[in-house]
């Protein structure tokens, strides 16, 4: 697979990477079974998707202790992403969404916190270190300075190698820049969130620094394979505005269209939205979670696509979503 480079740290990775949320967290998690996320990962590692993508809210905790198990034997092959500065009240809560301010998820970034938080980490992973550490969220309550200079130190202490953000402002990332810099940004990018395009994103490619889009796919939606789904309550997807019913039906024609783009390459819709992405910029690195074997398969093909301009125009012509991301 075609590798990207994470930011100024020089760490190479596949040009797709997995989000590992999905195996324990959030998703149809009475479906999750184990011992498959954990060949999941294997394959993933066998065929180039090298970037894994966890954190410690989701669980909370027990993705990051499944990531942990699925590397016994295979750290050297992985580059591993995990997060803090989300906090749960509350183990096994799917309907709570990182990221959010719904009951039940607050933000810390206190410098004491960070520090502690991974070391918890390592433990839960079983490693001394990984390749990169993520601020989850900002905490209003912390001048973003201080949280980025208790990162830095991780990397001094040799915790991580490369350190990121989520879901931030160019005046944030202005600020953490000057301080130490910033390897990654990961945020939500897709043919229906393109929040981003107009200045984080153009901020990065600027300054050399990786986007790392988490649901690329719509959280499924994309795909064409959630029309007229119901969700139960082990899925938070039940309880977003973009997946109420309505929504859901006037957005189909969102879906149609990227079927009829994938319909003339013999690709998924999967695919098309994937290469969407990786056509926003050469340090673009989606990270769509899965915890199939063949949907993890479908996904890293999509890194050998490349989209005619026609096409890419079109895409970019799609209508907005109806309903808020959250």
């Amino acid at each position: 697979m075609e590798t990207r480079v994470l930011g100024s740290s020089g760490i190479e990775v596949g040009a797709i990477g997995l989000g590992c949320m999905g195996m324990s967290h959030a998703y149809d998690v009475d479906t999750a079974v184990e011992a498959e996320s954990v060949a999941v990962v294997h394959r993933a590692l066998e065929i180039g998707v090298t970037l894994l993508d966890t954190s410690d809210v989701y669980g909370p905790h027990t993705n990051e202790e499944l990531v942990g198990r699925a590397l016994v034997g295979h750290r050297d092959r992985a580059v591993l992403a995990t997060k803090c500065g989300l906090v749960s009240d509350a183990i096994g809560a799917p309907s709570r969404l990182p990221g959010s301010t719904a009951p039940g998820v607050t933000r810390n970034g206190r410098p004491d916190y960070v520090r502690s938080a991974i070391d918890a980490s390592l433990q839960r992973l079983g490693v001394d270190h990984v390749d990169l550490y993520q601020l989850h969220r900002v905490d209003p309550e912390v001048p973003v300075a201080e949280t980025w200079g208790a990162f830095a130190e991780l990397v001094a202490a040799g915790k991580a190698r490369a350190i990121g953000l989520s879901e931030v402002t160019v005046e944030e990332l202005e600020i953490c820049h000057a301080i130490h810099p910033v390897s990654t940004v990961q945020s939500e990018l897709s043919l229906w969130t393109r929040d981003w395009t107009d200045d984080v994103l153009p901020w990065c490619i600027e300054h050399g620094v990786a986007f790392l889009p988490y649901s690329p796919l719509g959280r499924g939606f994309l795909t064409g394979a959630l029309s007229g789904r119901e969700f139960g309550s082990d899925d938070f997807r039940g309880g977003l505005p973009r997946f109420a019913p309505q929504a859901m039906a006037e957005n189909q024609a969102i879906v149609d269209a990227v079927a009829s783009v994938a319909a003339r390459y013999d690709a998924t819709s999967a695919q098309v939205a994937l290469a969407w992405d990786l056509a926003q910029g050469a340090n673009v690195i989606p990270i769509p979670g899965t915890k199939r074997l063949t949907r993890l398969e479908e996904n890293a093909a999509a890194a050998d696509l490349v989209l005619a301009a026609d096409d890419l125009a079109i895409l970019d012509a799609l209508p907005a979503p109806s309903g808020g991301r959250y």
